[in-house]
């Protein structure tokens, strides 16, 4: 689950399989001489480039119902790729499932090698997704808002140095709903996780907002 934000809506990074009409969260495969954090950051490399970028886990699953053959067998197909009954791309499997964060201004999505596109969806208007994949959607988003403050998401989604207002946009992001903006800003001062910083002065003085950043000791 690859989350995005440049300054207004929250998107997902989505992958369509070659020639399939399918759609999916893009994922990967654990090497036999990888551990499986280190599998999660490079499949996040190889999608958008980019390292050193918040990265969780949240949920495994492994519903039997998610068992369906057919699907990559499809895939495969597609591809030019003709497996006997047994391979092992056939067999079922379990997804352990990791979100991270990031700003997508930055991000130039690459598919995979089965799939033609990697492209950023609003959260809102995601495409009908394969298997049991808009289940972990939802997992994430469920995770995602209950470790806001806790996990400071908002770090790779906003610049160094930001306004409230910015924070403020990427809270109701992800939260999906409006709040005050003195009762948002009253709520993130007292977490007493921010340096305050010099004004951003891009029309009246008077009315400049202070910029703000999140105190090293604490992402």
């Amino acid at each position: 689950m690859i989350f995005g934000f440049s300054g207004e809506k929250l998107h997902i990074l989505i992958i369509h399989y070659r020639e399939t009409g399918l759609s999916a969260l893009p994922g990967g495969f654990v090497r036999w001489d990888e551990d499986l954090d280190d599998a999660a950051r490079r499949n996040l490399k190889e999608r958008t480039g980019l390292e050193n970028i918040f990265l969780e886990q949240f949920h495994t699953f492994g519903n039997v119902q998610r068992y369906q053959p057919e699907v990559m067998q499809a895939i495969m197909t597609a591809n030019k790729i003709t497996p006997p009954p047994d391979h092992w791309m056939l067999d079922r499997f379990i997804s352990v499932a990791y979100y991270a964060l990031i700003n997508y201004k930055y991000v130039t999505p690459q598919p995979d090698a089965l799939s033609d596109s990697c492209d950023w969806y609003p959260v809102d208007a995601l495409p009908e997704l394969m298997l049991d994949h808009q289940d972990i959607v939802n997992k994430a988003l469920e995770t995602l808002r209950e470790r806001w403050d806790k996990k400071l998401v908002g770090v790779n989604l906003l610049p160094t140095k930001f306004t409230m207002k910015e924070l403020q946009l990427v809270y109701e992001a992800i939260m999906g709903e409006s709040i005050r903006r003195t009762t948002f800003q009253r709520k993130m001062l007292k977490l007493d996780i921010f340096e305050r910083h010099e004004k951003q002065y891009t029309g009246k003085s008077h009315k400049a907002p202070y910029l703000y950043s999140f105190r090293v000791e604490e992402v």
